[in-house]
């Protein structure tokens, strides 16, 4: 991936010192205990990218965040993989502020905060071990890049390009956000069961990889990111983060109902979908009748 020497974004929380957010972690009065939740080992670290099934998000989710922020700073010159980050999430401001505008609306950035260990969101208290996520009541995406050592060596997805997968499906739950998707979803939780709610939850997901395709469509026309190898890099990712895939990882049995993210083959399907049409319109999970 061609991405040294191009803008970095300034939307970058370094909280890696112990700084960042302090006050209380929960949203509207209510506590999220994520900590509490027992998740199986391989599929901890993915379960959390869905903030509407393991965050327990609130209604809407685009309320103001409720922590009060110490001051957060830009991550060292030096760090290369913070550079790195900051350099994807600014090519992602520059596609969708893009996409935005053709479609007569404003794109709002998001913040992404590096983190390690824990740290405190609008959403609850976030955990390394829940990966990356993306929170919507204070519009910010969340990493401890530790995570990638994990995506490349205990799930088999090396690759700056994989790497870079990850960054823009989150920034696609925020695009997600924005247009009011997140909100509808969320306000379907006590209307449906269960395993209805993990359907749905399925679709959100998947257009989120969508979109993510539809980052690197409008990123290859316009600065040629993508170098041979690439895409391949981006497919394998989403093939190792597929719930029949992670299910089989930790050694349990693969059950479809409790799905909230997709199989291997789905998620590639619609990466690769947003990535051959570069069209928001093309994304539309929730009214495909096939996934």
């Amino acid at each position: 991936m061609k991405w040294e020497g191009n803008r970095e974004s300034d939307n970058v929380e370094d909280r890696r010192d112990g700084g960042g957010s302090s006050g209380g972690g929960g949203l509207g009065g209510r506590g999220i205990g994520i900590g509490s939740i027992a998740i199986a080992l391989v599929v901890s670290y993915f379960l959390g990218v869905n903030p509407m099934t393991v965050l327990g998000l609130l209604s809407g989710g685009s309320s103001a965040p409720q922590t009060q922020s110490a001051p957060a700073h830009k991550p060292p010159a030096d760090d290369r993989m913070a550079k790195f980050v900051a350099t994807v999430l600014a090519d992602t401001e520059d596609v969708w502020k893009q996409v935005f505008a053709q479609g007569g609306g404003s794109y709002q950035d998001p913040k992404l905060v590096l983190f390690r260990g824990s740290t405190a969101t609008a959403c609850g208290q976030g955990q390394a071990a829940m990966g990356p996520f993306y929170c919507p009541a204070d519009r910010k995406v969340y990493i401890d890049l530790g995570f990638y050592e994990t995506l490349r060596n205990r799930l088999g997805a090396p690759g700056d390009f994989a790497q870079a997968y990850v960054i823009a499906h989150e920034v696609g739950h925020h695009v997600q956000n924005l247009l009011g998707i997140s909100g509808k979803m969320d306000q379907m939780r006590s209307r449906v069961s269960k395993t209805e709610y993990n359907a749905l939850s399925v679709r959100l997901e998947l257009q989120a990889d969508c979109f993510a395709g539809v980052w690197a469509n409008h990123a290859q026309a316009a600065r040629q990111l993508l170098e041979q190898g690439d895409v391949e890099e981006a497919m394998n990712a989403a093939a190792k983060i597929g719930d029949d895939a992670l299910q089989r990882a930790a050694g349990g049995a693969v059950v479809p109902d409790s799905f909230t993210h997709g199989t291997s083959s789905q998620r590639q399907r619609w990466f690769d979908i947003g990535l051959q049409n570069g069209s928001v319109k093309r994304c539309d999970t929730f009214a495909a009748r096939q996934l």
